[in-house]
């Protein structure tokens, strides 16, 4: 069961695919994050989820709202996507320690040693608003975040 709304969300520290660190804290105050937790780079589901994404950014990525996509995959593989699917916002590696923020937020499936499908609106004071988790799967509803993203 995936962290709830109303919830503090857990500060976490990642590198991205450039090898910069990103920290969740750094937004609050500043901006709402949408928050994604997705398996792996390269896989249908996945590919599919971030190319919406890329196709969408100006929704995600603006004066007001950050998009946060992460994977345990490492920083050198999604460097590697990133470059292949033009993606252009941070890919944040929660490879070592394995599935560290993934477990902070609940979603880490320890069976198939990835993070499953969690989707987290967090507000720029830093507390969960919005949340959705579906299976490895099953893609999200893009237009569920907009929606989200409108009531803050």
């Amino acid at each position: 069961m995936a962290i709830e709304v109303g919830t503090k969300a857990p500060d976490f520290e990642l590198k991205d695919q450039h090898g910069q660190t990103a920290r969740l804290s750094e937004f609050r105050g500043e901006k709402n994050v949408v928050l994604l937790f997705y398996p792996f780079a390269f896989t249908g589901v996945c590919t599919g989820e971030l190319c919406a994404l890329r196709e969408e950014l100006p929704k995600f990525v603006n004066d007001d709202t950050q998009l946060l996509a992460v994977s345990n995959d490492s920083p050198f593989a999604l460097r590697v996507f990133a470059e292949q699917e033009g993606l252009e916002y941070p890919l944040l590696s929660d490879f070592w320690p394995h599935g560290e923020a993934s477990r902070a937020y609940e979603v880490f499936d320890e069976a198939k040693g990835c993070a499953v499908r969690g989707t987290f609106i967090i507000d720029k004071e830093g507390v969960v608003r919005w949340t959705v988790v579906n299976g490895l799967p099953d893609a999200r509803d893009l237009n569920e975040y907009v929606k989200a993203l409108d009531t803050l």
